[in-house]
């Protein structure tokens, strides 16, 4: 696991240079324990929308807060085909993703093949290559079950 599962917010926070507060403190506590999580998600389970709160805070303020941490790469954004874009704590290492085309699950997979970028393209066109993203698709074992069931 990385660092920002086991860190308090607030520390992470100035680690990154950033001020530490409420609603970037309460976006990270909620992506504990729930990766992978969409934007509705996470103003559901900060409750921040709510009025009152004396944290409130708008939708677009909760993507303001959402694109500072992925800036800051406190917190990674993934976009699967079809799917909302869904952020995520584990930042830094060399992961990917599987999605299950029946009921949208996504799981983390350690790459096998080393350190990032794991792949390299035949032709990298000038860039410097830090990262690859690879996303594969299938059904998740409930899912697969389920299909068999009906068939």
């Amino acid at each position: 696991m990385t660092a920002a599962v086991e860190q308090p917010a607030g520390e992470l926070l100035r680690g990154k240079g950033l001020r530490s507060t409420a609603q970037r403190r309460a976006v990270l506590t909620a992506l504990r324990g729930h990766p992978h999580s969409t934007a509705a998600e996470l103003e559901a389970r900060t409750g921040l929308a709510r009025s009152g709160t004396g944290a409130g805070l708008s939708r677009q303020g909760l993507y303001n807060v959402l694109d500072d941490l992925t800036r800051a790469r406190l917190i990674r954004c993934i976009e699967p085909a079809g799917s909302p874009a869904r952020y995520e704590l584990r930042v830094g290492d060399n992961h990917h993703h599987l999605v299950c085309r029946g009921c949208g699950l996504i799981e983390d997979v350690d790459c096998g093949v080393g350190a990032a970028p794991c792949l390299d393209p035949v032709d990298d066109k000038g860039f410097v290559i830090d990262e690859a993203e690879i996303v594969w698709w299938g059904l998740c074992p409930s899912c697969r079950h389920a299909a068999a069931a009906e068939s």
